[in-house]
């Protein structure tokens, strides 16, 4: 009875193997074009022939990257070096000083670094001329005295 089936309905059979072999060509027909259409975004602007060669071109960029990466950090490493030693912290107190002359022509300027070392300048201002002090600073202090105006100007920097 199998045989006689098969024989009798052989166009059946076949057709329907035909349709389903069709169809599955289809199928991989549009598999094959959207793999194109992916792989062409690694072709495009180059002169490759190959994937092979778009990988290695793709190493070598990406070895370019990472020396010039480490290229910045070094960079910033000795950048970071210079920041951390300039002026970063600035502040300037007027005063007058001396009752006989009017206005605050004097001032107390602070100069420091991230680590609260630096210097101040002070003007005193008065008839007879002006005068100017300098005084090393280091972590917010002076060995020598400061003036109530200095102090102040130091402890507005350092906020």
């Amino acid at each position: 009875m199998d045989t006689t089936f098969l024989k009798n309905n052989f166009d059946l059979i076949a057709l329907v193997l035909i349709l389903v072999l069709l169809a599955w060509n289809v199928f991989l027909q549009v598999r094959l074009e959207k793999t194109r259409k992916r792989i062409k975004i690694f072709f495009k602007g180059r002169k490759t022939k190959d994937l092979e060669e778009v990988i290695a071109e793709q190493l070598k960029r990406m070895k370019k990257t990472e020396n010039d990466v480490k290229e910045l950090f070094a960079w910033d490493e000795k950048l970071q070096k210079i920041a951390d030693i300039s002026i970063q912290k600035v502040a300037v107190v007027r005063f007058n000083p001396f009752k006989d002359v009017g206005g605050d022509q004097s001032f107390a300027i602070v100069l420091l670094d991230k680590d609260d070392n630096g210097l101040v300048i002070s003007s005193l201002y008065s008839r007879e001329g002006t005068r100017i002090y300098t005084k090393p600073i280091e972590k917010g202090g002076s060995s020598y005295h400061l003036s109530e105006e200095e102090e102040q100007a130091i402890q507005k920097a350092m906020k």
